[in-house]
C-alpha cells in the first residue's frame, strides 16, 4: 500500500518539478493523514503551504517560485476564457525567471485574472487580464513574456536611485569603502530585487 501511494505521488511530482500539492494528492486518493505521515518520515519535504517535494527529487533552482505558484493554485484553477493560466509570474519574478537584471530579495509577484487575496508571506498578487500572447512558458512555468515584463521597467527592470541618494552612498568611500554587494543573491522567499543601477554605474 505504501509503495503504491508513493508511486502515485511520484507520478504527480514528475509532472511539476518533483513537487506535489495536497489538492493533487487528495484527488489521486492519498489521504491527508498519509501525507502527514510521509512528511514526518522524511519521504516528503514541505516546501510551501500545501506543497511538498519528494525526497530524492532534485531541488529546482527556482523552487520557491514554482512552489508558490502551485500553492496559489496555478496547476489546479481553471484557465481564463481566452486560455490564459490562472496564475502567471510577473514583474520582478518574471524578470528573474527570464534572467533579466541582477536582483536582491523581494516579494514574489504574480498576476491573477480576478481579485483575490492570499495568506502566503512574501507574495504580491496583481489583478490583470492578460492576452495569450503576453504569456510564455519558462521551464513549464507560466510567465509574462520578456516584452511584457520590460514594458514596466519600474516593476521589472528597476530604476536608478535619485542623484542625492547616490551621492550619500558615495560619500565616505574615501576612508573605508564598503565591499560591493554580489550581483545576485537568493532570498528566503526565492525572489530577487535588482541592484540599483544608478549607483552601480558610478561605483
Amino acid at each position: 500500500m505504501a509503495g503504491s501511494t508513493f508511486a502515485r505521488l511520484g507520478e504527480l511530482a514528475s509532472q511539476r518539478w518533483g513537487l506535489v500539492t495536497t489538492a493533487q494528492a487528495l484527488e489521486a486518493g492519498v489521504a491527508r493523514p498519509t501525507l502527514t505521515r510521509l512528511a514526518n518520515s522524511g519521504a516528503l519535504i514541505r516546501v510551501a503551504r500545501g506543497v511538498y517535494r519528494l525526497a530524492g527529487a532534485p531541488e529546482h533552482e527556482q523552487e520557491a517560485i514554482l512552489a508558490t505558484w502551485l500553492a496559489l493554485g496555478g496547476a489546479d484553477r481553471p484557465r481564463t476564457d481566452t486560455g490564459v493560466p490562472p496564475v502567471v509570474a510577473a514583474g520582478q519574478t518574471a524578470a528573474q525567471l527570464h534572467g533579466i537584471g541582477d536582483w536582491f530579495p523581494g516579494p514574489l509577484e504574480f498576476v491573477v485574472p480576478t481579485r483575490r487575496g492570499t495568506r502566503l508571506d512574501g507574495v504580491r498578487l496583481r489583478t490583470r487580464e492578460l492576452a495569450p500572447t503576453e504569456v510564455v512558458s519558462v521551464d513549464g512555468m507560466p510567465t509574462m513574456s520578456v516584452e511584457r515584463t520590460i514594458a514596466r521597467p519600474d516593476r521589472a527592470v528597476g530604476r536608478p536611485l535619485p542623484r542625492r541618494r547616490c551621492a550619500r552612498r558615495r560619500r565616505g568611500r574615501g576612508k573605508a569603502a564598503l565591499p560591493r554587494p554580489p550581483d545576485r543573491v537568493s532570498g528566503a522567499a526565492g525572489q530577487a530585487q535588482q541592484v540599483p543601477l544608478g549607483c552601480r554605474a558610478r561605483g
